[in-house]
């Protein structure tokens, strides 16, 4: 399983993210490959994801996918993260 988590950068926010998202995975035992990308290469990050990690302001920028969207209202929420994760891979 892929999953990207996008920030309009590609650097702060969505490393940040795809930290916690790796923990939330390891807690859950799922094997997943996490990366992060910023806005302007999803379209080649994404290509075959199936879970695209976001905040809400962004989802509009993702444009065409067959991914899933999460979006994640706080980084550092583990719990939040986990639960949504959860939903969309469970």
């Amino acid at each position: 399983m892929k999953i990207v988590a996008l920030c309009g950068a590609g650097i702060g926010t969505s490393e940040i993210l795809r930290v916690n998202a790796v923990r939330v995975l390891e807690r859950l035992d799922i094997d997943a490959e996490v990366t992060a990308s910023d806005v302007a290469g999803i379209g080649s990050a994404a290509a075959d994801a199936q879970v695209i990690l976001t905040s809400p302001g962004l989802v509009g920028a993702i444009g065409r996918t067959n991914a899933d969207i999460v979006v994640i209202d706080n980084y550092f929420d583990l719990e939040e993260i986990q639960q949504k994760l959860e939903t969309a891979v469970g």
